[in-house]
């Protein structure tokens, strides 16, 4: 079992292709290309935590079609998953987690990682080697310490295993410096 973090899939959503210049031409390609990366990389029993803007409209029209138990946190455009707010829920008999709340804190071989759809500039334990994880920005942020956005629009469409993360994180700086205009 393997472990995948991703962040604004905004499925079924034809203005994301313009708004974030995303290489496709109708929102079925968009769609079908990110189920395809996303089951090209995630297995049935792998877990995917997924922070936020996962689809406008039905959400079993993606659910039913994609590997993994995945775990929700809700973004600014997830009002239909959020009907299943605190929920575990089946669609093709697997069972879904939605976590419907801004903020989740895990601990992966002893690795603590806070996952928000949103950046932030500290989060618990910043400054002893924690990691954050969020969406939101679609690229258009520089990492912040050890935190970056794990959103498809960086990641050529693709979640991030956390393989990935953890090479990530060896090139990030543990300072924090935000520089004053």
């Amino acid at each position: 079992m393997n472990t995948f973090f991703t962040a604004d899939t905004h499925f079924g959503h034809r203005n994301i292709i313009n708004y974030c210049k995303r290489p496709f031409t109708s929102v079925e390609e968009m769609d079908e290309t990110l189920i395809q990366n996303w089951n090209n990389v995630v297995q049935p029993l792998d877990v995917v935590y997924h922070l936020g803007d996962f689809c406008f409209g039905n959400p079993w029209k993606y659910l039913d079609r994609l590997n993994g138990y995945i775990k929700f946190i809700a973004g600014s455009h997830d009002k239909e998953l959020a009907k299943y707010l605190y929920n575990s829920f089946e669609g093709d008999g697997m069972v879904r987690k939605f976590i419907y709340g801004s903020l989740l804190e895990i601990k992966l071989d002893e690795q603590l990682i806070v996952l928000c759809h949103y950046s932030m500039r500290k989060w618990n334990k910043s400054h002893y080697g924690s990691w954050h994880l969020y969406g939101h920005s679609h690229g258009n942020l520089p990492p912040l310490g050890l935190s970056f956005d794990v959103g498809v629009d960086t990641n050529d469409y693709y979640p991030y295993s956390l393989e990935d993360v953890a090479n990530k994180m060896k090139t990030l700086s543990r300072e924090f410096v935000i520089k004053e205009n």
